[in-house]
């Protein structure tokens, strides 16, 4: 079963679809490189769709941002968790839904530190991050620029 899916909603005629895709999240750890694929085939239909390839670097720093965010769902919520995915203009939106109601706080920096650094990598290489409650727990958003140049 494939729990991606691309979702195009109706449209006026002539109008371009919005890229989206998503994966639905269980306690299984496999789901950390299923999510590790949907960016990299995600990105890569993103070429149609913007017109231009996106850089490898792009891809591989979404790939670590979705990596990071499906590990601290898996380590922090009890529940179900969603990975979204969305081209909006030139940015990739990257929206985690998970169970836990918990925002996450930002750690100082620590270079001693062990481990608890997912929230800092997410920050450092996102355009934009954001959190919020939800009725069902909480949404971490998560904007990369497609073509880091025009940022």
């Amino acid at each position: 079963m494939d729990d991606s899916s691309e979702d195009t909603g109706s449209l006026p005629f002539g109008a371009s679809a919005p890229l989206e895709a998503s994966l639905a999240l269980d306690g299984d750890g496999s789901r950390i490189a299923q999510a590790r694929h949907l960016v990299a085939a995600f990105l890569g239909k993103a070429k149609d769709h913007c017109g231009s390839p996106i850089a490898v670097a792009t891809v591989e720093i979404a790939q670590l941002i979705v990596s990071e965010l499906v590990t601290n769902a898996r380590k922090y919520a009890p529940g179900p968790a969603l990975l979204q995915l969305r081209i909006h203009g030139p940015m990739l939106h990257v929206e985690l839904w998970d169970s836990s109601p918990v925002i996450p706080a930002h750690d100082a920096p620590d270079p001693e530190r062990i481990g608890r650094h997912g929230l800092e990598i997410v920050t450092a290489l996102a355009h934009a991050v954001t959190m919020e409650h939800t009725p069902l727990g909480k949404r971490i958003i998560a904007d990369l620029a497609l073509n880091p140049a025009t940022a």
